[in-house]
């Protein structure tokens, strides 16, 4: 069997629901991208569950589209116009973006709205347990990525205009009640752990009442690292961003420590110290001291919050499937996990005693 990183890293031929025309969109680039020229040779990256990913070649140089995928979506969802806006604001910052041209849409270029950016050089990390790199390197790896996201969390949003980009307060409520309804909208087979989470809650959420620029898919295998440095050097799929609680972006983040490998992304049962990963305890440790906090509470609300909010994302990608619009081919895999997912978060709510 392949490994995630054989089948998730590189190009393939565009898959026939995600065709579009070639042609059409050089001319657009042309018109709008300094430097643009060429004929463009387009092919798709493997990974991505929601918006297709595009490689785009021309006139020796390498930009990356990302486009809404066609058919029928659920409301709010694949909003490439804000992961445009968000991108291209923290180049202002010290959070590593990729450069961003153009934000098109006018659905006739194309089929649908999408944005392009600079293609960055790097390696992705697709194993939480980075084979093949040393302890120590691992361990830089891992806080690399602390690094980031407490560099994100401290980003003042109306400062690089982003002061409306997100509803302010009661995130963990209003985000509750946003993936219940998507859940809802793409149920496939009623999971009973889900139906669990959606009534608890609601009526445990915390009373303090953070805001910051949030990532929302803030993991290992949204990250370009240097070739040979262990730096991150770019941030990727910005889909999920809003102002939200820091601590549902950071926690949605440390919840691979409580995910069993099976899910692709998890370290639970994995002997941390033996591989130079730091554990759950040490890295929240290591981010409060970033962030300047003593210590974190209702962490398990926030991981139990999480992995309902994961598996409710999962269900959406299930409900892809079974209209045929699915970004990834290994989407029908991913789909899977949303049923043992949701049930590991109802599991984190009975052990809280």
């Amino acid at each position: 069997m392949a490994s995630r990183a054989e089948q998730f890293t590189g190009t393939m031929p565009v898959r026939d629901a995600h065709r579009f025309d070639v042609g059409s969109l050089e001319r657009y680039l042309r018109a709008r991208v300094e430097g643009f020229g060429g004929a463009a040779e387009v092919t798709q990256f493997k990974g991505g569950q929601s918006n297709p990913t595009f490689l785009v070649s021309a006139g020796g140089r390498r930009y990356v589209l990302r486009r809404k995928p066609p058919g029928l979506l659920l409301p709010s969802a694949h909003a490439v116009d804000r992961e445009y806006r968000v991108i291209t604001a923290l180049a202002a910052t010290n959070v590593p973006v990729p450069r961003t041209y153009v934000l098109c849409e006018d659905e006739a270029i194309i089929g649908t709205p999408f944005y392009v950016m600079d293609y960055v050089e790097g390696r992705i990390f697709w194993e939480p347990t980075l084979p093949g790199l040393s302890p120590d390197v691992r361990a830089r790896v891992y806080d690399a990525m602390n690094d980031v996201i407490a560099r994100l969390h401290g980003v003042d949003a109306a400062a690089i205009g982003l002061a409306d980009y997100g509803k302010p307060g009661n995130y963990f409520a209003r985000q509750i009640a946003r993936w219940s309804k998507q859940y809802r909208a793409s149920e496939t087979q009623p999971i009973a752990a889900m139906h669990r989470l959606m009534e608890w809650l609601p009526q445990h959420v915390p009373g303090d009442d953070q805001s910051t620029i949030v990532h929302g898919d803030f993991r290992l295998d949204n990250m370009v690292f240097h070739l040979r440095e262990p730096r991150v050097i770019a941030v990727l799929d910005w889909e999920l961003s809003t102002l939200g609680h820091p601590l549902a972006d950071f926690s949605y983040h440390c919840m691979q420590w409580r995910l069993g490998p099976e899910t692709g992304r998890g370290l639970a049962g994995v002997d941390c110290g033996a591989l130079g990963i730091p554990t759950e305890q040490e890295y929240v440790a290591a981010y409060c001291r970033r962030t300047g906090r003593k210590s974190i509470e209702n962490w398990d609300f926030c991981l139990a919050y999480n992995m309902f909010r994961l598996a409710a994302i999962l269900q959406g990608i299930a409900g892809r499937v079974e209209q045929g619009t699915a970004a990834s081919v290994h989407a029908v895999q991913a789909a899977s996990m949303a049923r043992p997912i949701a049930e590991r978060g109802w599991s984190v709510v009975e052990g809280m005693g």
